[in-house]
């Protein structure tokens, strides 16, 4: 039955004669504190499988993974092995291990699945393999390990185990330069998306960085940004954007056509408050959103816009 459902879905993306479905406000969880399942800030968020969920907590400078099940959380202030000083991007590699900005100690960790240290690279200068407040994380289907660093204006990328391997990138508006090189995603094709900040607008490169193309300018309209900051793909290759200043998600064709967005200033269901990291599960059916000063996190189904979300859940509930 699962295939069928996954097949329902499928269906649903693609709409009334292939229109673009829209997202709906499915559920959230996360209020500020320290407890488990509380959140201090927090900063990005990588789904590898579905119902698997990890969070970076970032002023609570630890990281927070959940499941259909349990809570696990690890890390606490500090500059050792499994410590912190802020934790931002993360992302989880096909072999199951966790990779984790370590903001201000400007450099990565990582982990497995539950927690257990294995290894870490960076220490902070602008040299190679050096950090400064990078920020974003992403790992390509063969393991290579892409970090944006939000002082040094440019994208290193590495061997799983921290091993350097190139580099692109410097200040500037050009083409392949960047005012805060923020969040960062692999395509399936393997080209690399980074969200440029500050020059509000999304830029994509070979998996080496060869410059391809970018979007997006300073504004409210659509397709505009007041500034940006996570970045993920679709299976499909639709490119998802949180649009910060903004309050709102946008989303468009891997070369940066417009297609759709949700969310508003607000702390209701669907609105947010700075929203930061986002992800979307294997399938590309949910987008989870982590909305920073609402110290939680959200997630949207979507549904072409002649189903409502009752009907929707209608339907999931009979083949789930």
């Amino acid at each position: 039955m699962k295939r069928l459902r996954v097949l329902l879905v499928a269906a649903f993306a693609a709409g009334p004669s292939g229109a673009t479905a829209a997202w709906v406000y499915e559920g959230q969880w996360g209020t500020r504190g320290s407890g488990e399942g509380q959140f201090y800030y927090p900063a990005d968020i990588d789904v590898p499988y579905e119902n698997d969920v990890y969070v970076t907590d970032g002023a609570n400078h630890r990281v927070q993974y959940f499941t259909a099940s349990r809570i696990y959380v690890w890390g606490t202030r500090g500059s050792g092995e499994g410590e912190f000083f802020y934790t931002n991007g993360i992302a989880v590699s096909s072999e199951d291990i966790v990779y984790v900005v370590d903001v201000l100690n400007h450099r990565v960790q990582f982990f497995t699945g539950t927690g257990k240290f294995l290894g870490k690279w960076g220490s902070q200068g602008s040299g190679d393999g050096q950090f400064e407040r990078p920020f974003g994380i992403a790992v390509a289907a063969d393991g290579v390990v892409y970090v944006t660093e939000n002082d040094n204006n440019r994208v290193q990328y590495f061997k799983p185990s921290g091993y350097f391997l190139g580099k692109w990138g410097s200040f500037g508006t050009g083409n392949g330069e960047f005012d805060h090189a923020h969040g960062i995603a692999v395509a399936p094709n393997g080209n690399v998306y980074v969200a440029d900040n500050n020059n509000c607008r999304i830029q994509y490169f070979t998996s080496n960085g060869s410059f391809l193309g970018k979007w997006g300018s300073l504004g409210t309209g659509d397709g505009q940004f007041l500034y940006l900051n996570g970045v993920a793909i679709a299976p499909n290759g639709y490119v998802f954007v949180t649009d910060v200043g903004n309050h709102r998600v946008q989303y468009f064709t891997p070369s940066g056509s417009f297609l759709g967005k949700f969310g508003s200033r607000g702390s209701g269901n669907g609105e947010f408050e700075r929203p930061s990291g986002i992800a979307l599960d294997p399938e590309g059916a949910r987008v989870y959103v982590v909305d920073v000063d609402n110290h939680r996190v959200q997630y949207f189904r979507e549904a072409p816009s002649n189903i409502t979300p009752t009907s929707l859940g209608r339907v999931k509930a009979l083949f789930r």
